[in-house]
């Protein structure tokens, strides 16, 4: 596989925890799991594929070290780099801005270049509504920790093996 980081804001270490699971999962060293804010261009151009996580807050914010790293990267010439999103939420008390972060990174950054991988289908989630939606996709892997932690793994797993199917082909 190529070499990938993960970037992950975490403010309670929930999305902190699914990075790790994520890395886990697709034989990602722990040296390249990385809080978003230590995220440097330095440290980006090292990496090949970027996985960046990020939870919802309040109304559908982006989680708050991520305002950060935004800047960094779109300053950045992404072209020659893949970007898979992540992104927990809470479908149950926020069903109306479900993984909302999630869609803010991937507005914020959709006209850097990158080649954007990891779209999931959203029929599989129960939510009202999601900025993270477009065409019938999240436009990463949406994660509800508070409500269907149970489907977790097998939501990873998927998703993994639509990484490895991306990057290699």
């Amino acid at each position: 596989m190529k070499k990938t980081g993960i970037f992950y804001g975490s403010t309670t270490g929930t999305t902190e925890s699914v990075a790790g699971r994520i890395a886990d999962v697709l034989g990602i060293s722990s040296a390249d799991v990385h809080d978003v804010s230590k995220l440097t261009a330095e440290l980006v151009s090292g990496y090949e594929v970027l996985l960046l996580g990020t939870s919802t807050w309040g109304d559908g914010e982006l989680q708050d070290d991520w305002y950060d790293g935004v800047k960094v990267l779109k300053g950045m010439d992404l072209s020659d780099k893949l970007v898979g999103l992540f992104g927990c939420g809470d479908s149950e008390s926020y069903p109306d801005t479900f993984c909302d972060g999630m869609g803010i990174l991937y507005r914020d950054l959709k006209d850097s270049g990158c080649r954007w991988i990891g779209a999931v289908p959203a029929q599989e989630y129960t939510y009202a509504s999601s900025i993270s939606v477009i065409d019938g996709l999240f436009v990463g892997l949406a994660l509800d920790e508070m409500n269907e932690s149970d489907q977790t793994d097998a939501r990873i797993a998927s998703w993994a093996e639509i990484l490895k199917a991306e990057i290699t082909g």
